[in-house]
């Protein structure tokens, strides 16, 4: 039996930053990773972004192999016992840990059909599937417009190919964009050349030879090259939830991130934390948390005990469009906008009940802070109030 002063499930970034608050506080206890990816810990983010833009592959790497630590990959936990603080594998190795992390991250929404062939993209091993597949292939199909469907969008367009855009909402983020924010985007995707098909879903699935033909809820039919799909994640519970750990829609933390079991936490995509500004519970799948909560993790792990207290901020890259955000974005909140230039750079701010409950930051860089300040303040905000509020350049 492997036995570990500190062993983490999971090989994220949540996982890595562990690693590193742990090493602030304890340069020699033993560390354990197990992880069913194959790779150690990399940066998720460039894998829908920079890396298409011409960010160089080795940049990717986090360098957690530097830090001491024994790594298991390639091998899936299927039992936890908290009271004997063990763990056993998939393939029948028992692991022994003083302080247990679950980073156990999230999985990918898939479609009931096209399994093998439809990339739910979300590691590197999907990065280089598809990017081997546009080396070759001139047509491809997204599947949803959240997060990862525009960037990979995007970033296909931007190789010069001929993308389509299939979804089931009326536009492109329109979950957490206002009505106008959303439309602009997709007038802006069509005028880069990219076809967008609203208000659809996914039907049927077949592959004739190396193509793939794709057919609609509207009857549409596509022929394509590759199939990308974008339809959001959930958290992988099911470990926790054997064990017994509380769960709801995401493993319950406290605010030191600590699980209903002893000695046992939680950090990343799959945490589900008291967010201090907003005053509720929440689970937060970007970089930003995972990095911020996994050090903090760590650090708790080595006797720390300080507080989880981060606003998380969030960003993607769409084209020539870029942003950042803070809190809870949310497209049926009351929403008041505070353009510099409409569309092209601007405020946005997200109320409700008289609160500030996101700030969307739309080509505006560097205020994070003043946003994470504002939706901390209890007052109750007029849309009057909030123009200028956060002043930028």
């Amino acid at each position: 039996m492997n036995a570990y002063k500190y062993l983490i499930v999971g090989s994220g970034m949540a996982a890595d930053a562990a690693v590193r608050g742990i090493r602030e506080l304890d340069a020699d206890g033993s560390i354990g990773m197990i992880s069913d990816e194959t790779d150690k810990p990399y940066a998720r983010p460039p894998l829908s972004k920079g890396m298409w833009k011409g960010r160089p592959f080795e940049k990717i790497w986090r360098g957690t192999e530097n830090l001491n630590v024994d790594f298991h990959l390639g091998r899936t936990v299927t039992e936890l016992d908290p009271a004997a603080r063990r763990v056993r594998d998939s393939q029948g190795q028992e692991y022994a840990y003083e302080k247990l992390l679950l980073a156990t991250g999230a999985a990918p929404i898939r479609l009931p059909f096209g399994d093998e062939d439809i990339i739910y993209y979300r590691t590197l091993q999907d990065y280089q599937r598809l990017r081997a597949l546009s080396e070759q292939g001139q047509r491809f199909l997204v599947i949803g417009a959240g997060f990862i469907g525009s960037e990979i969008a995007a970033a296909l367009s931007m190789q010069s190919k001929q993308v389509t855009m299939v979804f089931l909402e009326n536009a492109i983020g329109e979950r957490i964009f206002p009505p106008e924010i959303s439309q602009f985007l997709n007038d802006a995707y069509r005028k880069k050349g990219v076809e967008l098909i609203p208000a659809d879903g996914v039907e049927k699935f077949e592959k004739t030879g190396s193509r793939f033909k794709v057919q609609t809820r509207s009857g549409r039919v596509i022929e394509t090259d590759g199939v990308v799909a974008g339809l959001g994640v959930r958290p992988n519970i099911a470990l926790a939830k054997s064990a017994g750990l509380n769960v709801e829609n995401g493993i319950v933390v406290d605010d030191h991130l600590r699980a209903s079991a002893p000695d046992v936490y939680a950090a990343g995509d799959v945490a589900m934390f008291p967010h201090a500004a907003l005053g509720k519970m929440m689970r937060v799948e970007h970089e930003d948390n995972a990095l911020k909560m996994g050090k903090q993790a760590g650090r708790n792990m080595a006797g720390a005990d300080e507080t989880y207290a981060h606003a998380p901020i969030f960003y993607s890259d769409m084209f020539e469009f870029g942003y950042e955000a803070v809190g809870e974005l949310n497209s049926k909140f009351e929403t008041v906008t505070d353009w510099q230039e409409p569309f092209q750079k601007g405020v946005i701010y997200y109320l409700d009940g008289g609160r500030v409950r996101g700030v969307l930051l739309w080509n505006v860089w560097k205020k994070t802070k003043d946003a994470a300040a504002l939706i901390a303040e209890a007052g109750l905000f007029k849309a009057e109030d909030l123009k200028g509020k956060i002043k930028f350049e």
